[in-house]
């Protein structure tokens, strides 16, 4: 199921880079911020009128383990999502989907530092890949020591990610009833996103132009329906029923799909969406740099450190 959920992910890394550029051809004048925050806003807000919808009957049975698990979750999703959505407007999709799942080096790592155990030779190499794999993926200039504002902010919204898939282990909400929980979660998304639209928005024209567009709106669907309601529904089901450990290295399969599809999606989404969004090809850099970081990912996983006992 995880691996399912994993595609639903890959699959959206070209759409909301079509979805992007589509917002900057209707509305050139709004910051990358803005385009960020409402390429999810809606998504999640109509997922949340989805499961309110669904769970008519009892949607306020929410107890207080199960508010506070889905107020955590949705926090650390939306600081990374927002983050991931906006360096992905300066980078390409399947790069995006590769630095995402540095998350996975970093769980074992945070594990091993609250056992106060010294990592072993298996964590220091798999930093060294994951490292090496970033500086080939994100062109690196050794002579100037930089990476780009979409390699950063991609780096760095992986760090959340962490957050919610601890989240989602902590034996305290072993007792929770995942749909309650995914109900608070996309309600927490959909009121931070629908603040943060609000606040940004040049005008509020701003705030209506990309309905008015067809593609921009049967991509918003399709992202509530595959990889919103589907894709977390799953993983928020799914995911306590493993370790996060285990759960990284599943979710390593995530840039699999997004590169693959960023392979012939965006020359159908060009079209469609009248964007210049050409197809990706396979590189020497999207090979190298993936692969280091998918090795550095799975060996981690085969000997990882001790799991923190809570």
């Amino acid at each position: 199921m995880l691996v399912v959920a994993t595609a639903c992910w890959g699959l959206s890394f070209p759409i909301i880079k079509a979805m992007a550029l589509v917002q900057m051809r209707l509305l050139p004048e709004a910051s990358t911020w803005f385009s960020a925050a409402y390429l999810v806003a809606p998504r999640f807000a109509l997922g949340f009128v989805v499961l309110l919808i669904w769970q008519a009957r009892d949607f306020w049975k929410v107890t207080r383990l199960e508010l506070k698990q889905g107020v955590v979750i949705g926090l650390f999703s939306a600081i990374g999502m927002l983050l991931q959505n906006d360096g992905l407007q300066f980078t390409e999709a399947s790069t995006s989907a590769f630095l995402t799942q540095f998350y996975a080096i970093l769980i074992p790592i945070y594990v091993a530092v609250r056992s106060r155990k010294l990592p072993g030779l298996a964590v220091w190499v798999s930093c060294a890949l994951v490292l090496a794999g970033v500086a080939i993926l994100g062109n690196f200039n050794w002579s100037t020591l930089h990476l780009g504002r979409g390699e950063w902010e991609t780096l760095l919204a992986s760090t959340f990610f962490v957050g919610q898939i601890l989240a989602l282990e902590k034996p305290q909400f072993a007792v929770n009833r995942m749909a309650k929980v995914t109900l608070v979660m996309f309600g927490v998304q959909a009121l931070i996103y629908g603040a943060f639209t609000a606040a940004l928005a040049p005008s509020a024209h701003a705030m209506a132009a990309p309905w008015t567009s067809v593609p921009w709106v049967m991509m918003t669907l399709v992202l509530t329906v595959v990889c919103t309601l589907g894709a977390y529904s799953l993983m928020n089901a799914w995911q306590p029923k493993i370790t996060a450990t285990e759960a990284g290295l599943i979710y390593c399969a995530e840039p699999l799909f997004g590169s693959a599809m960023a392979l012939f999606l965006p020359g159908l989404f060009s079209r469609w969406a009248a964007v210049d969004y050409a197809n990706e090809t396979t590189t020497w850099t999207l090979l190298i740099g993936g692969s280091l970081i998918t090795i550095a990912n799975v060996l981690i996983q085969l000997k990882p450190p001790p799991k923190e006992v809570s």
